[in-house]
């Protein structure tokens, strides 16, 4: 699995090795944008979030994480992140077999998640 730097702003050169496993849970902002991925997916989500909490998460971590002031980080945001969104991750979800609005707060969406997981792993044993 490759690493990402948030600091640099690139993939490092580091990886981290996955073992086969009977569930193995694939995240990443572009993932569905991939069609070879997609069709080795048995489950697709997209865990939508409202583009007010991306911004309001983002202010912080560059903040606090990068040492960014608020100027650079809204005129970062404005410049590459939201038309990036626009352009390719917010289409992607059309691939999604479920879309899960609130992201981490849904927790009725979570759950329903878990259980299909929960029966996939149980109907292999």
């Amino acid at each position: 699995m490759p690493v990402y730097s948030y600091v640099d702003c690139a993939r490092s050169k580091d990886t981290v090795r996955i073992m086969p496993k009977k569930v193995i849970i694939v995240e990443g902002i572009l993932i569905l944008t991939n069609e070879q991925l997609r069709n080795r997916f048995n489950v697709k989500v997209f865990v939508d979030a409202d583009a007010d909490d991306r911004l309001m998460r983002i202010i912080q971590r560059d903040i606090l994480e990068r040492g960014r002031s608020v100027d650079t980080v809204l005129t970062h945001y404005e410049t590459f992140v939201k038309p990036m969104h626009l352009q390719f991750i917010e289409p992607s979800k059309r691939y999604a077999d479920l879309i899960i609005p609130q992201g981490g707060e849904n927790e009725v969406a979570i759950e329903l998640l878990a259980s299909r997981i929960n029966w996939k792993f149980n109907q292999e044993k």
